[in-house]
């Protein structure tokens, strides 16, 4: 197993890609923490992992309380006895015209995708940093590559990532800690259904075609990738942006 008794620590881990990572990293030994705002939905991908014969816990997690992601990761970190896989995969959007949007629209979207991943990877860098190992994996989207209509400052927020997944990279390089970017493109989770397609099934059509590969993206098409970007078969990889969204964006 690639992961073996490795300690990785899951945002977004209660549905969609979140879950699916979680779940593709417990079955190559990893040790998963699944974070999520939902408690509930936290323990039942926790749970599904342990009836699988691996090892979860869950830790109900509100990435936008820095006070609470500390003592979540700190917790997690002294349980298994260090932090080895950080995956930032919680996030959140609704899409709507840019003219529409408000300020406080504004902050819930950075709060979110921006300042909840920035807030779990100075906790994570905290153990791995003295530990001289230990990878890091960002979800971003391809919306902040190219843009989306629709999504304005979800866009900017996840182009943020990028460029803060390059930054640390360097930074962290001499600590031999791999941070690396995944890129998912339109994808079919439950967070698209719900605020995509019941909402605006033109547009959700749209993105289909403008797939080359003909279809949405599925949380299992993501998984692998942050598998091996957590490996050490991506030993020598780092501040890379990786897009797996069919042939969306082509760099």
């Amino acid at each position: 197993m690639k992961l073996n008794h490795r300690a990785a620590f899951v945002t977004g881990g209660a549905s969609g890609i979140g879950r699916a990572i979680a779940l593709a990293l417990a079955r190559e030994g990893a040790r998963v923490a699944v974070a999520d705002v939902n408690a509930d939905g936290a323990r039942r991908t926790a749970a599904e992992i342990q009836t699988a014969g691996g090892n979860a816990v869950a830790q109900p997690l509100d990435i936008t309380d820095v006070a609470a992601v500390d003592a979540s990761i700190d917790g997690v970190a002294a349980h298994w006895g260090g932090l080895h896989v950080l995956v930032n995969c919680a996030g959140w959007d609704r899409p709507m015209p840019f003219v529409e949007t408000t300020p406080a629209f504004w902050d819930k979207i950075l709060a979110i995708n921006l300042r909840g991943p920035l807030a779990c990877t100075r906790a994570a860098l905290r153990h791995m940093i003295p530990a001289s190992s230990g990878k890091i994996v960002i979800i971003a989207s391809d919306a902040g590559r190219v843009g989306s209509t629709g999504e304005a400052v979800y866009s900017a927020a996840k182009g943020g990532l990028i460029a803060f997944t390059k930054t640390v990279a360097r930074e962290v390089a001499r600590h031999r800690i791999n941070v690396n970017c995944v890129c998912p493109g339109p994808s079919d989770t439950p967070l698209f259904q719900k605020e995509f397609a019941e909402k605006s099934p033109k547009l959700a059509e749209s993105l289909k075609r403008v797939i080359p590969w003909g279809r949405l993206g599925v949380p299992d098409d993501v998984a692998p990738a942050v598998v091996f970007l957590a490996s050490d078969d991506a030993g020598f990889i780092t501040g890379q942006t990786l897009s797996v969204s069919g042939g969306l964006t082509m760099a």
